[in-house]
């Protein structure tokens, strides 16, 4: 059994003045600070999430 595909997702922009609802996406992508990088697993629910917060981080493939 292979493991999960992983890609790494690090915060750039600051969530102040976005929507609440876009500051707990990037909560629930699992980064608490700015500029932090964080590894999660490949799937269609990250890469939604990635995608509605496109504009705060930068994926590392």
């Amino acid at each position: 059994m292979t493991a999960p595909a992983r890609i790494k997702v690090r915060w750039v922009r600051s969530a102040i003045g976005y929507d609440r609802r876009q500051r707990a996406t990037v909560r629930g992508l699992g980064l608490k600070r700015l500029r932090q990088t964080v590894e999660v697993e490949d799937t269609p629910a990250v890469r939604g999430m990635i995608r509605k917060v496109a504009h705060l981080v930068v994926v590392e493939e």
